[in-house]
């Protein structure tokens, strides 16, 4: 990384113009990317003051280019979240599959389809990829009037009618190409395609708006308009289809008109966006955003706190007035209910229509797939099936119909069954339904495994509506060819293939439009979805600001572009969140065998990492642990103990903890933090779990925080004579002596031996306490005691605060460590123990007391 940022800034320092300030900016994103993946804090801030050279110097150059540098052409100055200009992201979305996708800016005149005398017709130069099955059955790329046996027709009129008739009734089919999604899509769209919203005349070009279809073109170029990567897009295709030779279909057919073409032209147009006829998957909702551009909601029909009737409240008034678009997805079929009900399973179906009338409350349901398994165990049908013609002159399979009323393509379905069958519900909506419409265009750099656990590296933004109202936002994936890659080494089922590229989730918080680093407390959480989109419908009040915040869970590359689009009946303020903070200090830790201490009632609480925190001036703080194994739970102490490593945690020393143990990640909140020198303490809740962390230190004032040395470094460790305690209730004590002031401590630890001398675990009965004492009798005064003078389980390591010897006290009243045992009897204890000093320290003998 720093590599290619000392490139960049080459180029933008022997450059000039627009090439030395894009170079300029790049340098600056560079380096703040170094600076959050710098393996030292040192380099981090190395890194971080190159990215404020480059920053600066981008200002001067854009300067001296005429105006002053816009905040949003240079890097955020966040290590988690780098916002590029927004026309960066879409330009950077163009590039799909070897493909150019340009943003849309204007429907194409007639002349952009003419054919010229002597021109041939125009061929897409695209390599469609087909799935094995495919290129078994594939003949050639054919052109329609040959493909559909019409070259010798040579009425246009006829061909454009048969080729691109627009009817209120359709059988749309898929067979063996493995686009179930799209096919239902365009089965539930079509009244929306052509019928009051008439949303074809506005994605596919050439048309005829004065007889309200599709045109032929003349040359065989159709341009679509695809909403796709933040924006609408220019998607052109030839009108070459995939023939057969085996009489299978490879592209989408009516079953009522076999000559339609215009939904195989648009099922090609989204295939190409997609990567080709070897379609991983996808879900209609996704598909019917790309496709018509109406607003994606996925309801998950399974999940326990679902409002069927909430559910069909709202969608029975958008059907009336064909604001919705319905389709249905299973989820896993096990092979008997695939049978017994004739569901496929991981597929997708179309809803056609639904009867309200009276108590009725049905939805009318299309397989899209030709060989689709009969469904009348679900409900009752009368409708069309289909007989395979082969075209005697080309040998390529067309359909027809043959109105049959006992076939079961459709069905009528009970909405209960509906909810009890299948496992997803797609809802697209009108975005006519909203007055304004917002987009916002981000990156995420997604961040280490340390930071998943917390929301600090996360997307967050802030959302105010000056009048109360539902506003709707949809973040947007997009799509990237890395993506596809993943997709198609699927091993399973198309769904296994969609859950390895990955969920994501909106949350919403009512933290006045600040950035959080934590989850908890959310007015909103939204489902993981393993979809490019995920919506959240919010209620708000009047000049509330609401934090949207963008979570991912096991997405698999590192670099992501988004849009969040929202969706409202008056104009928004929306802007990034803002840290409640100006200042952060962080350090990246690991629990390991020597350090993995455990919480504070183990006995090797001592031995966690721990840091000297200093504050210059009054400040509130705010510290976050974040652990990289979402599996254990963590706590955050602070300490007044001036920086020195923490033995134990006494209530009257404890500054501020971040309460009970939590999953991944722990915060301290601090009000307000006097000046001074602590010592901050990053525990697991059992001891001996091992894994790395990050500690973030936030305030409104310069802070440092550096690792307090591990237990005994740098000090003297001085061995003390092995002691049994017997059977009974013991005191035990051994002289010490310095030659001048020191500070130590003692520990302790024992175990359990047999007459024999082999090890066993200590009595769960027997406890020990020990302490450090002048004098002896009456005039015994104790220095320093183990556990809060509480007897302790030998089993862990039992050990004193720091306290000072003095060698004149010393010798006018003596000096001991001493050890007293009290609990069952049933073996004898061994103890070991050593004194940690800053000087040589003289010790007796053990003597019973």
């Amino acid at each position: 990384m720093e590599r290619r940022a000392q490139a960049a800034e080459s180029l933008a320092t022997g450059g000039a113009g627009k090439d030395a300030l894009n170079n300029a900016i790049k340098a600056a994103e560079l380096y703040m990317r170094a600076a959050g993946e710098a393996a030292s804090k040192t380099d981090a801030i190395r890194f971080r003051r190159k990215c404020q050279e480059m920053i600066t110097y981008a200002e001067r150059l854009k300067a001296t280019l005429g105006g002053g540098a816009k905040p949003e052409e240079l890097p955020a100055m966040r290590p988690s979240l780098s916002e590029p200009r927004s026309a960066s992201i879409l330009r950077l979305g163009s590039k799909l599959h070897g493909n150019d996708f340009p943003i849309w800016q204007e429907g194409p005149g007639m002349d952009e389809f003419e054919l010229l005398p002597g021109q041939y017709p125009f061929t897409d130069d695209t390599d469609f990829c087909l799935s094995a099955n495919q290129s078994d059955n594939f003949a050639a790329w054919v052109r329609p009037q040959r493909l559909f046996n019409l070259i010798q027709q040579t009425d246009r009129a006829a061909c454009e009618d048969a080729m691109m008739q627009v009817s209120d009734h359709s059988d749309l089919m898929q067979d063996i190409t493995t686009d179930c999604s799209v096919v239902a899509s365009l089965s539930a769209a079509f009244n929306v395609l052509t019928g009051k919203h008439a949303v074809l005349s506005s994605i596919l070009y050439p048309y005829d708006l004065a007889n309200d279809k599709p045109r032929l073109s003349p040359s065989g170029k159709y341009v679509m308009k695809l909403n796709f990567n933040g924006c609408a897009r220019k998607v052109v295709v030839d009108d070459r289809l995939p023939s057969s030779r085996t009489g299978r279909a490879l592209f989408v057919v009516d079953r009522q008109n076999p000559y339609l073409l215009w939904p195989a032209l648009l099922e090609k147009a989204y295939l190409k966006v997609r990567g080709g006829y070897d379609f991983p998957g996808s879900n209609s909702g996704t598909d019917l955003w790309v496709l018509i551009g109406w607003i994606p909601e996925q309801l998950f029909l399974q999940r326990e706190d679902i409002d069927l009737e909430n559910i069909w409240e709202r969608i029975q008034a958008a059907h009336k007035s064909g604001d919705v678009v319905i389709t249905l997805g299973t989820g896993r079929v096990s092979a008997e209910e695939e049978e017994v009900m004739g569901l496929i399973g991981e597929h997708d179906y179309a809803v056609e229509n639904l009867d309200t009338s009276g108590s009725s409350r049905r939805l009318l349901i299309k397989n899209p797939w030709c060989d689709a398994p009969s469904m009348t165990a679900l409900g009752w049908l009368g409708s069309a099936s289909s007989t395979l013609i082969k075209s005697p002159n080309t040998g390529l399979s067309t359909e027809r119909l043959a109105h049959d009323p006992n076939s079961s393509s459709r069905l009528w379905v009970a909405f209960e069954d509906v909810a009890q069958h299948f496992e997803s519900m797609y809802l697209n909506w009108n975005p006519a339904l909203f007055a304004y419409r917002k987009d916002h265009h981000f990156s995420w750099e997604l961040p280490a495994k340390v930071y998943s656990a917390s929301l600090s590296r996360n997307p967050q933004f802030s959302v105010t509506s000056p009048s109360a109202g539902t506003i709707w936002i949809l973040v947007s994936r997009h799509f990237v060819d890395a993506e596809l890659d993943i997709a198609r080494e699927r091993r399973d089922s198309m769904a296994a293939a969609a859950r390895r590229l990955g969920f994501m989730s909106i949350s919403v918080f009512e933290n006045g439009g600040q950035k959080l680093q934590i989850c908890g407390g959310e007015i909103y959480r939204g489902p993981y979805v393993d979809s490019h989109q995920t919506l959240a419908r919010l209620d708000t009040r009047p000049g509330q600001p609401y934090t949207i915040v963008v979570d991912q869970h096991e997405l698999p590359l590192p670099r992501y572009n988004f849009t969040m689009s929202l969706f409202s009946h008056s104009p928004l303020e929306v802007r990034e969140a803002l840290e409640s903070m100006s200042q952060f200090t962080e350090q990246l830790g690991a629990w390991t065998r020597r350090t993995a201490g455990g919480n504070a009632s183990c006995g090797t609480f001592f031995q966690n990492p721990q840091y000297r925190l200093s504050v210059e001036s009054p400040s509130p703080v705010s510290i976050l642990l974040c652990a990289d194994a979402s599996d254990i739970h963590v706590h955050v102490d602070l300490i007044w103990a001036q920086g020195r490593r923490v033995t134990a945690v006494r209530v009257k020393d404890l500054v501020a903890s971040s309460g009970e143990y939590r999953r991944g990640c722990a915060v301290a909140d601090i009000a307000m933090l006097e000046p001074g020198v602590y010592t901050l303490v990053c525990s697991t809740f059992e001891a001996a779990q091992l894994g790395n962390f990050s500690v973030r230190v936030s305030s409104m004032v310069p802070t440092t925080i550096a690792p307090v040395p591990a237990d005994g470094a740098g000090r003297l460790l001085t061995k003390l004579p092995h002691v049994h305690l017997a059977e009974g209730d013991e005191r035990f004590r051994i002289p010490v002596d310095v030659s001048w002031l020191t500070s130590a401590s003692v520990s302790l630890h024992s175990s359990a031996t047999s007459q024999l001398g082999s090890k066993m675990q200590p009595p769960s009965s027997q406890v020990v306490r020990v302490s450090v004492v002048h004098g002896w009798g009456p005039e015994q005064v104790t220095i320093a005691v183990s556990g809060d003078n509480e007897f302790q389980d030998p089993g862990s390591t039992i050990r004193t605060p720091q306290f000072d010897m003095e060698p004149k006290r010393i010798r006018k009243d003596g000096l001991w460590i001493l050890i007293e045992s009290m609990g069952s009897h049933g073996a004898a204890l061994a103890i070991d123990g050593e004194i940690l000093s800053d000087s040589p320290v003289r010790i007796g003998s053990w003597e019973s007391v």
